[in-house]
């Protein structure tokens, strides 16, 4: 979509001055009260730059907001989610064009966690550290950085889990079980429900690699790097990762497409994709948009092995630069988005935001059936998923890294290039960003 960029305003500085001059002047209230009120007007503005649903989730927060600020306007900047990330990295970097508050998804927390473009939220006047209980262990950890800075607030989270076709499961005679086993049963499953249905049991090849290196991260490390900057793509984490989305490509189980095209949604609508293994936010996702005719089609179990992983999330933040008058209604704001009950609630009701607030764990909502998933109370699973996920280092460079690791995952499912010089080849390249 098109966004709505805020304009500049002048400070309250201004209109003091102007108000002095115009003292001298015959008519000084003719002149002077306009751009007074103009200013004040202006200073009541708070911008938020968001992205698909956020956007929907702050804006539904306003009227709440009234009620703490009623001469307090929250306007919200909305751009698609990557046209986001690069307006976002473009202000931090020239400190220009600044919201007083941006959403941040988890995989730019780390590229901008380590440069001093966003305001340490440890310290005074915000002193972030008190509330740290409330939140997700994972998703606080992912929110701080090597210097032990917390940089931002996460508001959602993305547990793992196995979103599966159940009717096609049934035509293969294949039950859950056969598919959480383990990952080499995952894969043979997928090779009986390929043959009984002719439906791919996955997207693309890829999913599988993206979920495999989420899973058996040990303490403090990251996705690709550790605490210290030690590139791990070389590990057995990835080896794995690798072997296992090449063999779905050998026996033709994936169906090639990427996640968010016209051919990933129709895949789903159509019933030629058995399995996706995501966020739990997918379901949310195939139901409101992506497939809703598939409803009650589909079910939701954990990852295969017994593997518990974080797959996405949002974060909430306060550009250093941004305007210093605003800084304390840009704190409020972030409290009321991401440490009030009714709001995280409501945002997890509508939007299916899973909460990163510990005290919303105990609504009843996570034991309401869901109708897409055929009446399960799925929500309970994601929970339990949740309390057993490792909290993951992020790093600056986990964004370029994921394009190197993808781009290595290609030449092996493509040309056949060997799994460990893919590797080796990645983890030299890492090596020499690491420390930037």
């Amino acid at each position: 979509m098109t966004a709505k960029v805020a304009p500049t305003w002048s400070g309250m500085g201004n209109w003091l001055l102007l108000g002095l001059l115009c003292g001298l002047c015959v008519q000084p209230h003719a002149r002077a009260q306009p751009d007074a009120q103009a200013d004040a007007a202006a200073a009541r503005v708070l911008t938020v730059a968001a992205y698909p649903a956020v956007d929907a989730i702050v804006r539904a927060a306003i009227p709440a907001w009234k009620k703490l600020h009623p001469d307090v306007e929250v306007r919200v900047v909305s751009r698609e989610i990557s046209d986001h990330h690069t307006a976002m990295t473009t202000a931090l970097s020239t400190a220009g064009n600044l919201p007083d508050v941006m959403a941040l998804e988890v995989t730019y927390v780390g590229r901008f966690s380590q440069g001093g473009g966003l305001d340490d939220l440890s310290r005074p006047p915000f002193d972030i550290k008190q509330y740290q209980s409330q939140f997700v262990p994972y998703a606080w950890q992912q929110a701080t950085n090597r210097r032990g800075q917390v940089i931002a607030v996460p508001t959602d989270i993305g547990p793992g889990t196995l979103l599966y076709r159940t009717d096609l499961l049934s035509k293969a005679g294949i039950s859950e079980a056969d598919l959480t086993k383990s990952w080499d049963d995952y894969v043979a499953a997928g090779v009986k429900i390929k043959a009984a249905t002719g439906a791919y049991l996955l997207a693309h090849a890829r999913d599988m690699k993206d979920i495999l290196i989420r899973t058996g991260i040990q303490p403090g490390e990251g996705l690709y790097f550790d605490s210290q900057s030690n590139v791990l793509v070389s590990s057995p984490r990835f080896v794995r990762a690798f072997e296992l989305a090449r063999a779905v490509r050998q026996q033709k189980l994936d169906a090639r497409v990427n996640a968010w095209s016209v051919d990933w949604a129709e895949g789903f609508k159509r019933g030629s994709i058995a399995t996706q293994m995501s966020g739990a936010w997918l379901a949310g996702h195939l139901n409101n948009w992506l497939a809703p005719g598939t409803r009650g089609l589909w079910h939701a179990a954990q990852l295969p092995e017994g593997a518990f992983a974080a797959y996405g999330g949002t974060f909430y933040a306060i550009p250093r630069a941004a305007k210093i008058e605003n800084k304390a209604l840009s704190w409020d704001l972030i409290r009321l988005l991401t440490m009030n009950r009714a709001m995280q609630l409501s945002a997890f009701k509508s939007a299916d935001a899973f909460p990163a607030l510990t005290e919303t764990f105990d609504d009843p909502f996570f034991a309401q059936p869901i109708e897409f998933l055929g009446g399960q109370a799925a929500r309970l699973g994601w929970l339990a998923a949740t309390k057993k996920i490792n909290a993951v280092s992020v790093h600056k460079q986990d964004a370029f890294a994921d394009e190197v690791i993808n781009t290595e995952l290609d030449k092996v499912l493509e040309r056949g290039k060997d799994i460990k010089t893919a590797l080796a080849d990645a983890q030299r390249l890492l090596q020499q960003r690491a420390h930037r």
